[in-house]
């Protein structure tokens, strides 16, 4: 279980994680030597799974996103297992989740514009195997995007 010391550590961490050791241990309460201890344990216990850049793919020119909600055909016995293979070869596939109930798999796809999402779409998603129905869901706005936890 995490203490309060790792829940100090974890909270600024999360809130600026270019932060250099002396400065996140000053701003947790610890020494660096603590700090290096609770990181590699945090790191080793699976609860930071890594530290990674960020990037905003609006600024690299992907301008349009969408979201798949698909329905499998499950009268087929790999049909899970194959789509994902496929899917997960896509690039401009990035996200995919599973679900129970109707909606078997959501894939959030970014395209360049329209002409680019309509030929990821023709070429790359309708070739996805065990495809029994998809409904497209063309994102608008971005309301709330928060990777932070509340610590």
């Amino acid at each position: 279980m995490l203490d309060d010391v790792d829940r100090r550590i974890l909270r600024q961490w999360q809130a600026d994680p270019s932060l250099a050791p002396a400065e996140l241990a000053e701003r947790a309460r610890v020494s660096v030597g603590q700090l290096a201890r609770r990181q590699a344990k945090l790191r080793d216990a699976g609860v930071v799974k890594g530290v990674a850049a960020v990037i905003d793919w609006a600024m690299l020119g992907y301008a349009v996103e969408v979201s798949l909600r698909v329905t499998l055909d499950k009268t087929q016995g790999n049909a899970f297992d194959d789509f994902m293979t496929e899917a997960r070869l896509v690039p401009e596939v990035i996200e995919i989740q599973t679900f129970l109930g109707r909606v078997d798999v959501r894939l959030s796809v970014i395209a360049r514009d329209m002409s680019h999402y309509q030929h990821l779409y023709r070429s790359r998603i309708l070739t996805l195997p065990h495809i029994a129905d998809i409904e497209a869901l063309m994102h608008v706005a971005r309301i709330k995007s928060d990777l932070a936890l509340p610590l």
